[in-house]
């Protein structure tokens, strides 16, 4: 077989290579005249306030048709919260600015000299090592010809891209678990920090980021730093995941189960899930945020609906 140092011939597709997915863009800036720096810090905030005037308008629309999505009614929202929305909205906007500034200094400008296709280059030589181990010469050589460049392709530009999402996400949610678990557990770290985020005993989405700024900075900024690092997403790749978490956050807070969310399809820890551990009957339960159950699954904090349902049943009975 050919040398690795000469693997690139064998890939019969390599003008592949210099393609783009349509979701790059190859200059220095996704968007002329905003840094990739600036907007993976503004992104974020811009998203938070969208997805929550969304939810918001929907709160104040009257729209019939909402009623039977709505998890909880708009008397009840405004009744059983122990805070007002001014105070929810200043709150937020003070934490959001906390984190603008601290990313200012962590966020750092990236090498705009990166070239795709040498490293799609380096990809292939990587790939043609592991043919050799798996095939024989003859059969890596002839797989490499036909489907070789196109692998490498989808490899560079979608499969590891995904798997670095997947990981940040594991990452958040792990982290958030045992902070906010931890939050619960400790009768001091609640009484003086989470226990601010509690005062929304009915959530709605623009508070859901209403935290004691402490908290913010450990759940919310760390959490994303440590996402980030370690599964070592580029600036762009850090904006996106920022923008999503945040979506998926007001969510979580919006109030409303819809079957046409596709944020609620994503997995069984949607505004419905997250709503319970708000309520009295929840709050030592279902600590998992912002993505996945499976810590709560796994560590049995995990309560449901229908499992809420049959200990009234059972209660009910017992009277």
């Amino acid at each position: 077989m050919a040398s690795i140092n000469s693997t690139g011939t064998l890939f019969s597709q390599q003008h592949l290579w210099h393609e783009y997915p349509f979701y790059y863009v190859p200059r220095p800036s996704f968007f002329p005249g905003i840094s990739d720096q600036a907007l993976s810090l503004a992104a974020p905030v811009v998203a938070y306030w969208a997805s929550s005037l969304l939810f918001h308008t929907f709160d104040i629309s009257g729209w019939k048709w909402l009623d039977k999505y709505r998890i909880h009614d708009s008397a009840e929202v405004a009744s059983r919260n122990l805070v007002t929305r001014t105070t929810v909205i200043w709150a937020v906007l003070f934490q959001q600015v906390i984190q603008t500034i601290l990313g200012v200094f962590w966020m750092s400008a990236e090498d705009s000299s990166v070239n795709p296709a040498a490293e799609m280059e380096q990809l292939a030589g990587v790939m043609a090592r592991s043919a050799q181990v798996v095939l024989s010469d003859r059969a890596a050589e002839q797989w490499l010809k036909a489907e070789g460049a196109r692998l490498v392709y989808l490899t560079y530009w979608w499969f590891i891209p995904a798997a670095q999402l997947l990981w940040a996400m594991c990452v958040m949610d792990t982290w958030q678990y045992i902070l906010h678990r931890s939050m619960h557990v400790n009768k001091f770290l609640y009484k003086h920090l989470h226990s601010v985020h509690h005062r929304l005993y009915v959530p709605y989405a623009f508070g859901a980021l209403y935290n004691h700024p402490l908290e913010g900075f450990l759940l919310d900024s760390v959490g994303a730093v440590l996402s980030e690092v370690l599964s070592f997403m580029t600036v762009r790749q850090a904006a996106f995941f920022f923008v999503f978490s945040t979506c998926k956050t007001v969510d979580d807070h919006c109030g409303y189960s819809l079957p046409f969310d596709p944020l609620q399809w994503l997995s069984g820890n949607n505004a419905d899930y997250h709503d319970i551990h708000h309520q009295v009957v929840g709050i030592k339960s279902n600590f998992s945020q912002p993505f996945f159950v499976h810590w709560d699954v796994l560590l049995g904090t995990r309560l449901t609906r229908k499992e809420i349902e049959l200990r009234r049943e059972k209660t009910q009975k017992a009277a």
